[in-house]
C-alpha cells in the first residue's frame, strides 16, 4: 500500500479517524517533499537491503521498536493522547511503519494539519523543526522502527 496524504478537517472527535473533510484536498508525495518530509514505500522487513541503505546514507546508527497496542503499551489511552500533543524535535524523526498502521499529522507552511498514512512497508522522515504529532488510527495497532 502506499502513503496518501490530505488536508484534515479540524472537527473535534476521536483524533484515530481519518478526518477526511467532505470536500478532501489530497497531498502529493511531491508536496510533502518540499515541506522537507521524505517518504519511503515497500520495505521489507528489518532486514530489508533498501532499509540498510537508506540507514547507512542519512547515517542512522541506532534503531529501536515500538508497538502501540492496548496489550502492549501500558496505559494506552493517555500514551496515545500525549503521542497526540503536537511538538517539535531538534533532529529529523523516522517512523519506519512494520505491522499496522498510523498517521503523521504535520504542519504546512500555512500552518494547516495534512495527514500522512502509514501502512506496514512505509516509512516516513520528517525535518528537524517541522510541528508534528502521532496517532494510531482506527486498527489501533502500529509496530514501528525508529
Amino acid at each position: 500500500m502506499s502513503i496518501t496524504a490530505w488536508y484534515m478537517d479540524d472537527l473535534p472527535g476521536d483524533q484515530r479517524l481519518p478526518h477526511k473533510p467532505d470536500n478532501c484536498v489530497t497531498v502529493s508525495v511531491e508536496e510533502l517533499n518540499k515541506l522537507g518530509v521524505v517518504s519511503f514505500e515497500g520495505l521489507q522487513g528489518e532486514d530489508d537491503a533498501r532499509l540498510a541503505e537508506i540507514k547507512t546514507e542519512r547515517g542512522y546508527n541506532y534503531t529501536d521498536q515500538c508497538t502501540v497496542h492496548p496489550d502492549k503499551l501500558p496505559d494506552y489511552e493517555n500514551k496515545i493522547k500525549s503521542f497526540f500533543e503536537e511538538h517539535i524535535h531538534l533532529d529529523e524523526e523516522i517512523r519506519y511503519c512494520m505491522e499496522g498502521s498510523g498517521y503523521f499529522d504535520v504542519r504546512d507552511a500555512s500552518d494547516k494539519w495534512i495527514r500522512v498514512h502509514l501502512h506496514a512497508g512505509d516509512m516516513i522522515v520528517l525535518p528537524e523543526g517541522i510541528m508534528h504529532r502521532f496517532t494510531v488510527d482506527e486498527t489501533n495497532y502500529i509496530k514501528a522502527m525508529r
